[in-house]
C-alpha cells in the first residue's frame, strides 16, 4: 500500500537529527510522499534544502503560522513569491488564526493571514490552514479575500459537525491526524467523521506531534512511518478496507498537492 503524509514538521530538531532514518522508515512503511510544513520563513528555507536532498519523496509549504505573525517581515509577500518559484512548493501556509494562545496579536495574525491569502490567489496554490478558537473570524477573512475556487486544506481538523459543515460548504479539504486515534479527546471529531467529504480528505501525521495512541509498543516521537495507524482507525469508522483508505487518501493528496504529476499521468 502507498501512503502520503500530507503534513510533517521535518525541520523540527526531533526529526531532523535522524532525517535519513525517518525517511527510510517511512519508505519501508509505504509512505512514499511527505509534505513538509513551514511555519515561518526560516523553516521554509530549511524545508527547501530538505526537498532538494530528497526530491522524489518530499514536497513543502511556505508560509507563516499565526504564532509567528508578530515576527513576519514587511516584505513577506515578496519573499513568499520568491520561495514559491521552486517546484517543490505545493501550498501556502501553515497560515490562519489562533486565538487560543495569542502568541502573536490578533491584529497581526489577521494582517499576515490576508497577505498569504493574496499570495495563494496570485499563484493559485492551495492554502494550508491552521485555526484554533477563531472559526468565525477565519471564515470571514476567507470569504472576503480568498478566490472562491482556491483550494484550501483545513490542517489537523479536530472539530465537530458544525465546523465540518462550515468548511464543507466552502469546499475545504480536511487533514486528519493522530488526534483521530486518541480516545481521550476525539469525541467531537468522531461526530463529524461521517460528514467529511471522502474525496477531499487526506492523512497527515503532524510529526513529531500527535502520536497515534494505537501504536504498540509506544514510541517517543511521531514520524511519517505512522500514517498507516491513522488510516486503520479511519477505515474502521468509514467501513472501508485499510487498502481502500490508503488508495483514496493518497490519490486525494496527489490531486491537491502534486497536480503537475497528476496532469502528466492523465
Amino acid at each position: 500500500m502507498e501512503w502520503f503524509d500530507a503534513g510533517v514538521n521535518l525541520t523540527h530538531a526531533r526529526l531532523d537529527r535522524q532525517l535519513e532514518s525517518v525517511i527510510e522508515r517511512a519508505q519501508n512503511a509505504g509512505v512514499l510522499n511527505q509534505l513538509v510544513i513551514a511555519t515561518n520563513l526560516r523553516e521554509a528555507h530549511s524545508a527547501l534544502e530538505l526537498c532538494q536532498r530528497f526530491p522524489d519523496s518530499l514536497h513543502m509549504t511556505v508560509g507563516v503560522h499565526p504564532h509567528d505573525a508578530d515576527d513576519a517581515p514587511h516584505d513577506l509577500q515578496q519573499q513568499l513569491l520568491q520561495l514559491a518559484q521552486s517546484p517543490h512548493v505545493k501550498a501556502i501556509g501553515e497560515c490562519g488564526l489562533d486565538f487560543n494562545r495569542n502568541f502573536s496579536s490578533p491584529t497581526n495574525q489577521q494582517r499576515v493571514f490576508i497577505e498569504q491569502i493574496e499570495v495563494a490567489n496570485e499563484l493559485n496554490l492551495p492554502l494550508y490552514l491552521h485555526e484554533r478558537e477563531a472559526l468565525k473570524e477565519q471564515l470571514s477573512i476567507l470569504d472576503r479575500y480568498a478566490s472562491p475556487r482556491l483550494p484550501r486544506l483545513t490542517h489537523c481538523f479536530t472539530g465537530g459537525r458544525n465546523a465540518a459543515d462550515a468548511y464543507s460548504e466552502r469546499e475545504h479539504w480536511f487533514g486528519l491526524t493522530g488526534w483521530l486515534c486518541d480516545e481521550r479527546r476525539n469525541h467531537e471529531l468522531l461526530t463529524a467523521l461521517p460528514w467529511l467529504p471522502k474525496q477531499r480528505t487526506v492523512l497527515e501525521t503532524d510529526a513529531p506531534f500527535l502520536l497515534p495512541r494505537n501504536i504498540r509498543p509506544r514510541p517517543r516521537d511521531n514520524e511519517p512511518a505512522f500514517v498507516p495507524y491513522i488510516g486503520e482507525v479511519l477505515a474502521t469508522h468509514w467501513d472501508l478496507s485499510v487498502a481502500d483508505v490508503a488508495k483514496l487518501t493518497t490519490a486525494n493528496a496527489h490531486r491537491l498537492f502534486n497536480r503537475d504529476k497528476m496532469l502528466s499521468q492523465a
